[in-house]
C-alpha cells in the first residue's frame, strides 16, 4: 500500500489504521505546495524522524515545482485545493503504479478540513488512469487520536495547509 503523506502528524493514526488492517504501508512525500521553505524542510524533518520510529518505509520526491503549484492554484481561484490536490495525488499514482504498489491512498483523507468528496473523486479518476487501485478510507474518524498521538511525540504540528494562501487565509487578518 502506498500512502501519499501531506505531514506527520496526519500520518500517525492513517499508518496505525492501515497496519491494523494488515496491510504493509510504505509512505510516499510530494508536496510542492508548501511554503515557504523552510516549513517544507521542517515538515519533511518531522515526517523523517516519524518514519524512522514507526518503522514506515518512506520515499520522498524533493521536486519542489513551487512555480508549478502557483501557477495552478491561482488559475483555479477558489477551487485552488482542487489543483493541488490533484497536482500531488497524480505524482503518487504514478509511483504507485512504476513502484507495483497493490493499492494507493492518502493522508488527505484524514484532515477535517480537506474537501473530501473532491479527494475522492479525483483519486477514483487517477485509480483508472494509472491501473492502480485506490483504497478509500474515511480516516476523519481517527482524528482525535491522532492528533492526541502527536502531542505526545511532541512533533511539529503546523496551523495551515502549507500552502501561502491558505497561511494568508489562517493568519492574515492577525
Amino acid at each position: 500500500m502506498l500512502l501519499h503523506i501531506c505531514c506527520a502528524p496526519c500520518s500517525i493514526y492513517s499508518v496505525t489504521s492501515l497496519r491494523a488492517e494488515g496491510l504493509s504501508v510504505a509512505g510516499y512525500f510530494y508536496n510542492p505546495n508548501i511554503h515557504p521553505y523552510t516549513e517544507y524542510v521542517k515538515r519533511l524533518q518531522t515526517l523523517e524522524n516519524y518514519a524512522r520510529i514507526s518503522l514506515l518505509p518512506l520515499k520522498v520526491d524533493r521536486g519542489y515545482e513551487l512555480e508549478t503549484f502557483l501557477k495552478g492554484a491561482i488559475e483555479q481561484g477558489k477551487d485552488r485545493c482542487l489543483f493541488c490536490y490533484r497536482m500531488r495525488l497524480e505524482k503518487a499514482f504514478r509511483e504507485g503504479a512504476e513502484s507495483g504498489a497493490d493499492a494507493v491512498t492518502t493522508t488527505l483523507l484524514y484532515s477535517r478540513y480537506q474537501r473530501h468528496e473532491d479527494i475522492k473523486r479525483i483519486c477514483e479518476e487517477l485509480a483508472d488512469t494509472y491501473g492502480v487501485p485506490f483504497l478509500y478510507r474515511d480516516l476523519r474518524v481517527g482524528w482525535k487520536k491522532g492528533i492526541e498521538e502527536s502531542k505526545k511525540l511532541n512533533m511539529y504540528r503546523q496551523q495551515y495547509c502549507g500552502c501561502i494562501l491558505s497561511e494568508r487565509e489562517r493568519f492574515g487578518d492577525r
